[in-house]
């Protein structure tokens, strides 16, 4: 399973934590919304000493990878949409690139695919790239020093911090899957037994990285010994990531894709990241029907946007990869309005498309990432999702360095031709290669409306990602729902294989089940999806900020 986190910053003038309810948080400088209250704190305190929204975001996601070790990291990468108050936006594409040796058919062993050498080996292991993305974001629009954004990561990792409940809970569950990896038990348990809430929680080995990441910057993780380390990590145990590959690293600035929806601007993130094309593809199908008429959780409503779904899922599958490997990628028109058009002529009202391994066009008719959320005093806004890919990523800890390596590789395709009912995808632009990125479904997203702030959203789990980013946009601008009540609301999921219909328990009415399956969809019910962090700015002098109950969640604002 994924796990991604989602932080959402904004600025204020005196402290005061988030609580509960089901009104949003409101204030008119900004917040910080992430899922740990202490990460959440210190992005505030670098909003109070003149941060900008991308020092915050950044402190917040160093304090991430100490607190919040199943998502938080500096050993996996992401993305990050950056849109200041006054000139264009930016995106930076910091995702983990594969190592030398990396081929098409590696996830293979004896001509058969091998889910736990794609998913659970070395193998799965692609070289970092958090650490750089961070430092370029900042380089172009920080303003704080570096290691002052850095320094407080490095005093909870040396200084240790007490165990939260859900914390406890989430190292308790892990600890079995990390007995193969002494370094990780030592790490995260009392000498093999779990952490109760309120133990300190010491991590050294990684509190002398992120020094070294504080004092020298990128070449602090990429370099010297941090880099030394991983190599030697990665020789003892047959993994591909060497020291040259780290040095060779680099985070790539792009530029953001952009849609419109009801009136409304959509920036978010170009490939290597899926998740701005589907998103924007999905929409320009929905923006010919009236879902506010529909009504909310109808089986209307859930219908015409699963057949998006769908739709946009088969695209994505059978276009998208890294854009540095894939030139022929016909981005433009699929986020165009009139394919957006083509594509809602071929969904029938009454009735369920169906989905195969060929099906790739239509007859007329997972995961775990973290996500931060910014917006300062001035309006810049920021939307970061990164992620280790499963939780606690490849659950291996670099002897000495004391941080989690993720295992992204499993975000490339199994093998050539690998296309089955159950989700595997062999389509040629996202299998493996030296130096490219794997597919991602991080969704970044940012609204404005008539040249202002409007919506800041993101979430983690995986696939599930882009269908509930799209959710909270179709929550708030058809369905008239506050910041909380877009984050509240049930969720539901659709991505073309496996033919069926994802739902939160309680999200759809028994009736609305029955009239879907009378459609001919199939449903499975799954306990929660996604924790999206949701800002929404109705007015110049308001900001809304809705928390994700689904998982921990923690928030602090200036007012």
């Amino acid at each position: 399973m994924r796990l991604t986190t989602r932080i959402v910053v904004l600025t204020l003038l005196s402290v005061t934590a988030v609580g509960g309810g089901s009104a949003p948080v409101r204030a008119r400088h900004g917040m910080v919304l992430s899922e740990d209250q202490i990460a959440s704190q210190v992005g505030v305190d670098i909003l109070r000493n003149g941060g900008t929204a991308i020092d915050a975001a950044i402190a917040t996601a160093f304090v991430l990878a100490v607190t919040f070790p199943s998502a938080g990291n500096i050993g996996g990468g992401g993305f990050l949409v950056y849109r200041p108050a006054s000139d264009a936006s930016v995106a930076y594409d910091f995702r983990e690139v594969a190592p030398p040796g990396s081929s098409a058919e590696m996830f293979l062993r004896d001509g058969h695919y091998d889910f736990d050498r794609h998913h659970n080996s070395y193998l799965s292991v692609g070289v970092p790239g958090t650490v750089r993305g961070l430092h370029l974001a900042w380089k172009e629009h920080g303003k704080l020093p570096w290691r002052q954004l850095v320094d407080p990561a490095v005093k909870l990792a040396r200084d240790g911090f007490p165990v939260s409940s859900q914390l406890a809970q989430s190292l308790r569950s892990v600890l079995h899957d990390m007995q193969v990896y002494p370094v990780s038990v030592a790490q995260f348990s009392r000498n093999g037994t779990p952490y109760e809430p309120l133990e300190i929680l010491k991590q050294p080995d990684l509190g002398r990285t992120l020094q070294r990441i504080a004092v020298q910057g990128p070449s602090g993780f990429y370099e010297g010994e941090t880099a030394a380390l991983i190599e030697r990590d990665m020789k003892a145990h047959g993994g591909l990531v060497t020291g040259a590959a780290l040095k060779a690293y680099e985070a790539k600035k792009r530029t953001p894709l952009r849609g419109g929806y009801r009136g409304y601007e959509i920036t978010s993130m170009p490939p290597s990241s899926s998740g701005g094309t589907a998103l924007i593809e999905m929409l320009n199908m929905l923006e010919g029907y009236d879902l506010t008429s529909s009504g909310y959780g109808s089986a209307t409503a859930v219908h015409l946007t699963v057949e998006a779904m769908r739709r946009a899922f088969a695209d994505r599958a059978r276009y998208l990869g890294d854009p540095d490997f894939n030139s022929n990628m016909p981005i433009d028109r699929l986020i165009s309005k009139p394919y957006g058009a083509q594509l809602r002529r071929t969904i029938a009202t009454n009735r369920a498309s169906i989905s195969s391994p060929t099906t790739f066009s239509w007859p007329a008719e997972s995961a775990e990432t973290t996500q931060i959320s910014v917006v300062d005093s001035q309006r810049n806004a920021v939307s970061l999702t990164y992620t280790l890919e499963y939780s606690y990523g490849s659950r291996s800890v670099v002897p000495g360095a004391g941080f989690l390596l993720n295992n992204e590789m499993g975000d490339f395709n199994a093998a050539p031709g690998l296309t089955t009912a159950e989700s595997l995808i062999g389509s040629d632009p996202n299998l493996a290669a030296p130096r490219k990125r794997m597919l991602s479904s991080m969704t970044p997203t940012i609204l404005t409306k008539n040249g202002k702030l409007f919506m800041v959203t993101g979430s983690p789990g995986g696939r599930t990602i882009i269908n509930t980013v799209l959710l909270t946009i179709l929550n708030v601008v058809d369905f008239g729902m506050n910041a909380q009540e877009a984050v509240d609301a049930g969720r539901f999921h659709h991505q073309w294989l496996p033919d069926r219909i994802q739902y939160e328990r309680l999200s759809l009415s028994p009736d609305t089940q029955s009239l879907l399956r009378s459609k001919g969809h199939e449903l499975r019910e799954t306990a929660s999806q996604g924790a999206a962090e949701v800002i929404v700015v109705p007015g110049d002098d308001v900001l809304e900020g809705g928390v994700d109950r689904r998982r921990t969640g923690g928030g602090a604002g200036v007012y």
